[in-house]
């Protein structure tokens, strides 16, 4: 589990395929330092675990899968990633919750600046609209963000400068694929109004509440 807040940003330093599967190494000094073989890192908010540790360099076996099912299928030497530890029990939840497993692959259409205030759109896979709400979270990249406003498939983040700062968003170009991952309670409650089984929730009990 993470929290989409990004401790550090590294670069891929080499991709080998085998197999259709994919051995990616990341450089990206002191990051590894209280890091141990096993442990699991988000990597553009891809859960994986760390195989190897050397020289500032951490180490990935990424399978056919999600290479298929997220950017990192094209990912090569020079690439910029977003890093961030699992969630320890102390800490901080300053974002939100992220599993660390992309929800789909969508596109970076442009963005608007004024002074320092930036906006950035991002095109998601229709499938994933109904999980997104005005000022609800959502992962982009890995990156714990705020949808702004929702235009059909089209979500709209406004970005402070810090986070353009210390994650990789400053790098997008317009058409550059993203991970996208959706707040999970949304899938949870989604499961449990449509589930036969549900006896304790229902969308007039969610309409009563406030949530719809």
């Amino acid at each position: 589990m993470f929290t989409g807040i990004i401790e550090k940003t590294g670069q891929v330093s080499s991709v080998t395929h085998s197999g259709g599967a994919a051995r990616v190494e990341i450089n990206a000094p002191g990051f590894w330092d209280d890091l141990s073989l096993g442990d699991s890192v988000a990597v553009d908010g891809v859960c994986l675990t760390v195989i190897e540790i050397a020289s500032g360099i951490g180490a990935f076996d990424v399978s056919r899968e999600t290479l298929q099912r997220s950017v990192m299928g094209e990912y090569a030497q020079g690439t910029v990633v977003n890093l961030e530890k699992a969630l320890l029990p102390t800490d901080r939840l300053g974002g939100h919750f992220v599993q660390g497993h992309v929800d789909g692959v969508g596109r970076y259409a442009g963005k608007t600046v004024s002074g320092e205030n930036v906006e950035m759109e991002f095109e998601i896979p229709a499938g994933l609209t109904k999980y997104v709400v005005h000022k609800g979270s959502i992962s982009i990249n890995g990156i714990s963000l705020t949808a702004a406003r929702l235009d059909g498939a089209k979500v709209t983040i406004a970005v402070i400068p810090h986070t353009l700062e210390i994650t990789s968003l400053s790098r997008l170009k317009p058409g550059d694929k993203a991970n996208i991952e959706c707040d999970v309670i949304a899938k949870y409650v989604e499961k449990l109004i449509l589930s036969d089984e549900s006896k304790g929730i229902s969308v007039e009990l969610l309409k009563e509440k406030g949530f719809l």
